[in-house]
């Protein structure tokens, strides 16, 4: 998808904020730090529309992107190692739940994870809960700029076994340094908007 128009439309915390207008709707989740905020500037062509920040659990509410009057971007609180007291992180982890479980107009999670490294057990909890309510998943590995290319594959497998893929859900190998798998990312999104 060319993408010549990207806006935040509204930070949400509960449903009645959520924007009324039927478009499809793709929510991001990744632990803290993983990189949302650099997948959603590369997959638009934008410097900084998402913020991006090295502090963990900058985000803090449901933020929704609206890209070409087409569909959303929803990029939701990370989970793991974000500072924030228990409270707090009890209710954003009901705010994803409830925004996740209950939204007719998303159309899969798009789970970012670290290609790096094996996924974490948060990672994994996430999975199994997407597993849970039956919505599809799409997995982003990301930072594979960082890894040499004949080590690509080996980190792939790792993610996938850990994670116990299932069939159907996708894994789109990526980086926002140089933009591979963008295009292969907007792929797997087209294909679940109907």
């Amino acid at each position: 998808m060319k993408v010549n128009n990207a806006e935040i439309v509204i930070s949400a915390v509960k449903p009645e904020q959520y924007p009324e207008d039927y478009l499809p709707e793709f929510a991001l989740a990744g632990r803290s730090n993983v990189g949302k905020s650099s997948f959603i500037n590369k997959m638009i062509n934008r410097k900084a529309l998402a913020r991006i920040s090295s502090k963990p659990g900058k985000t803090q509410t449901l933020n929704f992107y609206k890209i070409e009057e087409a569909l959303y971007f929803v990029d939701v609180p990370g989970y793991g190692f974000a500072k924030v007291s228990k409270r707090e992180r009890e209710a954003w982890g009901k705010m994803i739940e409830t925004y996740i479980t209950s939204r007719e107009q998303l159309r899969a999670v798009v789970m970012i994870v670290d290609l790096r490294h094996p996924p974490t057990k948060d990672d994994l909890m996430m999975y199994d809960f997407l597993k849970h309510y039956e919505i599809p998943c799409i997995i982003i590995a990301t930072k594979a700029d960082k890894i040499p290319k004949g080590k690509w594959e080996k980190h792939l497998k790792v993610t996938k076994e850990s994670l116990d893929l299932e069939k159907g859900d996708e894994i789109v190998l990526f980086s926002s340094e140089t933009g591979l798998g963008k295009d292969k990312a907007w792929t797997a999104i087209q294909r679940r908007m109907a």
